[in-house]
């Protein structure tokens, strides 16, 4: 074989072990929304814990750097820092910390965009397609370091003394708020 073959040769193995990433270019459209049964508690009538379901779709998008930097567009396009200023709180809970009223999962926070939440959070169903809705979620949940730092965008740090996602120590999330004496387990 001459050096023009194998020159050839291998640029044609190079090309075909490259890998490219697919997307949908557009969105799915509103109806096609994916369904999540997440529960918020551990507390459940009877001995079994509660009965959950989800769809998978957590894997496509939090690690994504893709989705994660349209869900930065998205949280700044609806003007999220309006209420949660800018993940630090505000009128809204703080996004950066710890502590999740309605769980810390992806899947919660979807829900959570989904279907609102008393005393503030709107709904966003029919109004967002399903795509942003979890684009938003996984920037959500990176915002307090839980994404790769190789996906994580990079957040201006001129809007607060905490650092940018791709920076920030992973925390799991804790389950916040308070059970009332009525939730509470018989002694």
């Amino acid at each position: 074989m001459s050096w023009r073959a194998t020159l050839l040769f291998a640029s044609v193995l190079a090309l075909a072990g490259c890998q490219r990433e697919d997307r949908e270019a557009r969105p799915s459209p509103v109806g096609s929304e994916t369904q999540e049964q997440v529960a918020l508690v551990t507390l459940s009538p009877g001995e079994q814990e509660p009965t959950t379901y989800t769809s998978g779709k957590a894997r496509e998008f939090e690690g994504n750097a893709y989705h994660l930097s349209q869900g930065k567009k998205l949280f700044t396009w609806f003007n999220c820092n309006g209420c949660h200023g800018g993940g630090g709180g505000g009128i809204g809970p703080a996004l950066i910390d710890d502590r999740w009223i309605y769980g810390g999962s992806i899947e919660n926070i979807v829900q959570t965009i989904r279907e609102g939440r008393p005393n503030g959070m709107p709904s966003f169903r029919g109004r967002l397609p399903d795509d942003q809705i979890w684009e938003l979620a996984a920037y959500v949940r990176s915002m307090s370091g839980n994404a790769p730092t190789s996906a994580a965008p990079a957040r201006s740090d001129t809007l607060h003394p905490h650092p940018s996602e791709n920076r920030t120590s992973p925390s799991p999330p804790v389950s916040g708020g308070i059970v009332p004496p009525s939730g509470e387990m018989p002694k």
